[in-house]
C-alpha cells in the first residue's frame, strides 16, 4: 500500500469542532497540505483564510460559528447520507456498507460519530491509496460541490475546504446532481424544532466510546509529526 496521505487528515482536522489545540495545530496542517501536495496551490492559497482564521479569532466564536453551520444547519450537514437519503429506509444500508468498507480496509470505528461523517471519512483516506481516496470523494463530489457552494453563499471560510476536495476528486460543479441538490431550501439554524430532531438523532452510535468526538481531534492535534498514533476515533490495521 502507499504511504498514508496525512492531506487527509489535515482536512478532517479542519472540519472538526474547534479547539485550542486545532488553533495551535493551524500552522503545521498548512506545512502538511504544503509539503504533500495532493491538493493545489491554488486550493492551499483559499485555505489560508480559514488557518488565519483559526489561529487568530477567539475560540468561543470559532465554536460557535461551527455550530450555527454545521450541527443547526441541516443543509450543512457534514454526515454525507443525510443529503442524499435523509429519513429514507435506504440511509441505514448505505450506513452499514460504509462501515464494512472501512472494516475491509482494516478501519474499525470506534466513534460515536456516523459513519458517513465527513471527517471520518477523510481520516478513513488517509490510510488508502490516492487512487482509492479520489475514487471515493467523486462518489461523494455532488454532495461536496453542493455543500461548497451553500458555504460560499454564506460567505464561510470553510467553504475552501470542500472546493479543494471537489477540485482533487474533479467534479464539475455544475452536474445535475449537484443542482438537484441545491434545489432544496436551506434550513434555518434558528428552527429550534429542526434542532431538536437533529439531537434526536444524535443518539445513534456506531461504536463504543462516548467520548471519542471528533475523529482525529486529540490524536492528530497533539501529534502531527510523521509517525502518526493510533486515533482517538478509530484503528487502522495495515
Amino acid at each position: 500500500m502507499e504511504v498514508r496521505q496525512k492531506t487527509w487528515k489535515a482536512l478532517s482536522a479542519l472540519l472538526c469542532y474547534p479547539s485550542a489545540e486545532l488553533k495551535e495545530a493551524a500552522p503545521e496542517i498548512a506545512a502538511i497540505l504544503a509539503a504533500e501536495g495532493v491538493i493545489s496551490p491554488a486550493a492551499q492559497v483559499a485555505l489560508k483564510p480559514l488557518l488565519r482564521d483559526l489561529q487568530k479569532s477567539d475560540l468561543y466564536d470559532l465554536q460557535e460559528r461551527y455550530v450555527l453551520l454545521f450541527d443547526r444547519s441541516r443543509t450543512l450537514s457534514l454526515n454525507l447520507f443525510e443529503h442524499v437519503h435523509g429519513e429514507s429506509r435506504d440511509r441505514g444500508p448505505a450506513m452499514v456498507d460504509l462501515l464494512e468498507t472501512y472494516r475491509a480496509g482494516g478501519f474499525d470505528l470506534v466513534s460515536t460519530e456516523l459513519p458517513d461523517h465527513l471527517p471520518i471519512l477523510l481520516e478513513y483516506l488517509s490510510t488508502r491509496p490516492i487512487a482509492d481516496a479520489r475514487e471515493m470523494l467523486a462518489d461523494a463530489g455532488h454532495i461536496l460541490a453542493a455543500l461548497a457552494e451553500r458555504l460560499q453563499r454564506r460567505d464561510s471560510c470553510y467553504a475552501a475546504v470542500f472546493a479543494a476536495l471537489v477540485e482533487f476528486a474533479d467534479v464539475p460543479e455544475d452536474a445535475e446532481l449537484v443542482q438537484d441538490l441545491l434545489r432544496v431550501k436551506e434550513d434555518d439554524p434558528e428552527d429550534l424544532a429542526a434542532l431538536d430532531s437533529v439531537w434526536e438523532e444524535a443518539e445513534i452510535t456506531f461504536g463504543p466510546d462516548p467520548g471519542a468526538g471528533c475523529p482525529v481531534g486529540r490524536e492528530m492535534l497533539a501529534n502531527m509529526d510523521p509517525v502518526i498514533n493510533p486515533p482517538s476515533a478509530a484503528t487502522a490495521q495495515n
